[in-house]
């Protein structure tokens, strides 16, 4: 957990006796502010959730992580070990990736315009655009996929070939999916890798249109939902819907 921390022993030493300040979020990463100008990072990854526990509690499966405060302990559950924390200096967070995280896309979501110039004459598939988290922060591989069904936008469509129409409905589409995911508990798959803070299974997984449904017929036009591999990561849309 944490292969992000320059040093293993700074991690405890940095969060030893100090305050909570604050609690932030930008994209997928959690920033918890602590006394010292110190910046503790959490990433959940694919399966990681956050777990409020009393001492002596058993441990669920999987805990990776304890931190200890007067009354409570926090802990970080991973089964897949794909989610990571670190305690970073302000120097040693601007040297690190986080610093280049674009706007975020729920809360700091450009304007169209703004969007269509960071896509103008970029090559990649527009799937692979929307999981760069330089270029907006917060899509993952499922709500990529929701996002362009939603915007009647093909997964392979080179991000510079978009129209201005094109550009605007998946900016329209960005916000409605994260917030019915947020709503919703998030998605939880068949492997139930990932749940809610409680043990609860995310629902939004019941209302997907198109991820993981290959060969399912499109709840909008009844075609079958293909999948395809773009970027390494498996992508599903409509081919008829999907332009």
């Amino acid at each position: 957990m944490l292969r992000r921390q320059p040093r293993d022993r700074d991690f405890a030493d940095r969060l030893r006796g100090r305050r909570v300040l604050g609690l932030r979020r930008r994209g997928k990463f959690i920033f918890v502010d602590v006394e010292g100008d110190l910046t503790w990072v959490i990433h959940l990854g694919m399966s990681g959730r956050m777990q409020v526990a009393d001492p002596g509690e058993p441990e669920a499966p999987h805990t990776n992580v304890v931190v200890r405060t007067a009354h409570k302990e926090i802990r970080f559950v991973d089964p897949r070990t794909f989610g990571f924390m670190a305690v970073l200096t302000p120097e040693e967070f601007d040297e690190s990736t986080l610093a280049g995280l674009g706007p975020d896309a729920l809360t700091d979501l450009p304007a169209s315009r703004q969007l269509a110039a960071r896509l103008a004459g970029r090559k990649p598939a527009i799937k692979s655009l929307l999981l760069n988290q330089r270029l907006l922060a917060g899509l993952g591989n499922i709500y990529a996929d929701e996002v362009l069904f939603r915007a009647r936008v093909a997964p392979h469509r080179q991000g510079g070939s978009l129209t201005s129409g094109e550009v605007k409905a998946i900016r329209a589409a960005v916000r409605p999916v994260l917030e019915a995911g947020l709503k919703y508990g998030g998605t939880s798959l068949n492997d139930l890798a990932y749940l809610l803070p409680d043990g609860r299974a995310g629902q939004f997984g019941r209302r997907l249109k198109v991820y993981g449904r290959e060969d399912k017929p499109c709840r909008r036009c009844g075609t079958s939902i293909r999948r395809s591999l773009i970027g390494q990561r498996s992508s599903y849309w409509c081919p008829s819907c999907q332009r």
